[in-house]
C-alpha cells in the first residue's frame, strides 16, 4: 500500500498514457517517444552528476563548505554560489542533488537558493549564445538583472520561510 502511496503519480500516468493510446493512439505513441526521449536525456545526465556528488562529499571537507558557503560566508558566498551555479552543466533537475549534498556540507540556505536560481538562469553557454544570437547588451542586461534578482529572491525566501521549515528542508536533504 505504501509503494502505491509513494509511486501514485506514476501510476496515474501510465494510466492517462494507456487511455490516451486507446483514445488516440497517433498521440499516445507520440505522448511514448517523447517520455522515452526525456528518459534516455536523464539517464544520460543523472550518472555523472551522481559520480561529481560522490567525488564532492568525499574531497570537499565540511569544514571548507561552510567557510566559502557556510553562515559567515558573507559576499563570497553568494559569488561563489553564483559561479558554481553558472558553470554547471546539465538540465536543472540535476541541480537538486548537489544543492542536497551542499546542505549536508553546512551550506547557508540563501546561498544554496543563488546557486540553483544561477543554474537555471545564467549558465554561461546559454550567456554565450544570447551574446552571439541575440546581442552583447542584450545577452549583459539580461545578465545583470537576472542576478541581482536572483539574490534579492533568495534572501526573500529565506525570510518567508521560518527557522523550523528551513530545518525540515536540511532534514530531508541529510535523508537522501
Amino acid at each position: 500500500m505504501n509503494l502505491i502511496k509513494r509511486y501514485r503519480f506514476f501510476i496515474i500516468t501510465i494510466g492517462i498514457t494507456a487511455l490516451l493510446m486507446i483514445i488516440n493512439r497517433e498521440l499516445g505513441i507520440k505522448a511514448l517517444q517523447v517520455t522515452g526521449y526525456s528518459f534516455k536525456e536523464m539517464l544520460l545526465v543523472i550518472p555523472p552528476i551522481f559520480v561529481l556528488l560522490g567525488l564532492l562529499d568525499v574531497w570537499v571537507p565540511r569544514e571548507t563548505m561552510v567557510k566559502y558557503l557556510g553562515e559567515n560566508s558573507g559576499l563570497k558566498g553568494i559569488l561563489l554560489s553564483i559561479l558554481l551555479g553558472s558553470a554547471a552543466a546539465g538540465p536543472l533537475y540535476g541541480a537538486f542533488p548537489v544543492a542536497a549534498v551542499f546542505m549536508k556540507k553546512g551550506a547557508k540556505f540563501s546561498n544554496i537558493l543563488i546557486f540553483l536560481g544561477a543554474w537555471s538562469t545564467t549558465k554561461i553557454p546559454m550567456f554565450l549564445f544570447e551574446m552571439s544570437a541575440l546581442g552583447v547588451k542584450f545577452a549583459l542586461t539580461r545578465l545583470f538583472v537576472n542576478i541581482p534578482g536572483i539574490i534579492i529572491i533568495a534572501y526573500a525566501i529565506s525570510k518567508l520561510l521560518k527557522p523550523q521549515e528551513i530545518e525540515a528542508i536540511y532534514e530531508n536533504a541529510s535523508n537522501l
